[in-house]
């Protein structure tokens, strides 16, 4: 009877564990392309000039230099202000034709790190888990 009674005690008491025992995680999938937001930068591309800023600025800054004063001093007015209009014009141009992009640095699980590229502001912050989708695109990852 003793010994029934302690089979019995054992199996109750492994019976109490297994329902109280949290349970073992669920094994998770490996994602080669999952990791954490590293950090977040814009780059900014200076904007390229053709040419035609730098001349359209030399046309008007010559014809607006021409206005000031007579002979000499206003070969000399024409000159200089072809010469800042030119400048003034190429800065303009470029100015206006600047781009940039926003660089994400993904440290994936594997330890090593990902950078993707997208011309506007990610929707993502430092420190998010995410999944970086077709090697261009970042999707949030919840728990």
């Amino acid at each position: 009877m003793n010994r029934t009674l302690s089979h019995t005690a054992a199996a109750c008491a492994a019976a109490v564990l297994m329902i109280l025992a949290p349970a073992a995680p669920a094994e998770t999938k490996s994602c080669a392309t999952c990791g954490v937001v590293e950090s977040i930068r814009y780059v900014d591309e200076g904007g390229k000039a053709t040419g035609l800023g730098m001349l359209g600025g030399a046309v008007v800054g010559g014809v607006i230099g021409h206005q000031i004063g007579s002979g000499t001093g206003n070969t000399v007015a024409t000159v200089a202000g072809a010469a800042g209009g030119a400048y003034a014009g190429n800065k303009i141009e470029k100015n206006r034709n600047k781009k940039g992009h926003y660089e994400v640095t993904v440290k994936l699980d594997s330890g090593k790190t990902q950078t993707v590229s997208s011309g506007d502001a990610p929707t993502v912050k430092e420190g998010e888990r995410v999944k970086i989708v077709d090697g261009n695109r970042l999707a949030l990852i919840t728990r």
